[in-house]
């Protein structure tokens, strides 16, 4: 696995598959969120792609979130926004793209990538999937990620995973609206998303991204809304207590 991370797009009967990987348990640095935002709006732009899939490699971990160690030489204000800017416009690109965008979830996810798989139209996971918002205990929260996943989940369900900041099984996520379907195991997965973006890759291209529009009314907002929630994270991950429990974090998992 490349040290930095990597993003690598397949396209197979009209169905694009978007990969990222970093081996930080597939956390996502500022280098890696530009790519995915980028590849998502070409296979948006491209007649020859009719679907879209997310997916990470690896077994353990679909996204670990935003990267510690970027995150620890944030500097200054600018930065820290800027950081938390490559979040919004990923999250804006895929609610913006007019293709049926599929999450393939396979193992834990961690605020970002609980963004992606709420931002996605179609979540897919099998049993082994979790899902957790820790940013609290970090002096943070989930501002940037918060509208797609309170707009999936709901407010009550999004206020307490922002709060206890527990894992919450595949069978929790899709009682709560975020994981459309669970499976065994993840052949079933991979054999099921294979199956349905097929059937989705011959339906109207026209139809569905008019659709996408009617799914997405409400959100004409989300360009000032979530630069408005990175300035938020921009300025909190400047602050001592998120320094010293990120410090504290790595040091524990170096020993």
């Amino acid at each position: 696995m490349d040290k930095h991370g990597k993003v690598s797009v397949t396209l197979v009967e009209s169905v694009a598959s978007i990969s990222f990987s970093h081996p930080q348990s597939n956390c996502l640095t500022s280098r890696l969120l530009i790519e995915l935002t980028h590849s998502i709006n070409n296979a948006a732009l491209d007649k020859n792609v009719r679907v879209i899939v997310v997916r990470s490699e690896g077994e353990k971990s679909f996204c670990a979130g935003a990267s510690f160690d970027e995150m620890l030489d944030i500097k200054d204000f600018k930065t820290g926004k800027e950081f938390f800017m490559h979040f919004a416009r990923l999250l804006n690109e895929m609610r913006k793209c007019p293709k049926i965008i599929i999450a393939r979830v396979h193992a834990k996810a961690v605020g970002g990538g609980v963004g992606i798989a709420a931002v996605s139209d179609y979540t897919m996971a099998c049993n082994e999937a979790s899902i957790r918002l820790g940013d609290l205990a970090l002096g943070l929260g989930p501002f940037v990620v918060g509208p797609a996943i309170e707009r999936k989940i709901g407010k009550t369900n999004f206020v307490t995973m922002s709060i206890d900041a527990d894992w919450h099984d595949a069978f929790w996520a899709k009682q709560a609206g975020l994981f459309t379907k669970v499976f065994a195991n993840k052949h079933d997965l991979d054999e099921a998303i294979n199956t349905f973006a097929k059937k989705i890759s011959v339906c109207s291209t026209e139809a569905i991204a008019d659709m996408k529009k009617i799914f997405w009314e409400g959100t004409e907002n989300w360009d000032s809304l979530l630069e408005a929630r990175a300035e938020i994270s921009g300025k909190l991950v400047l602050s001592e207590f998120t320094k010293k429990y990120m410090k504290n974090f790595k040091s524990l998992k170096s020993k």
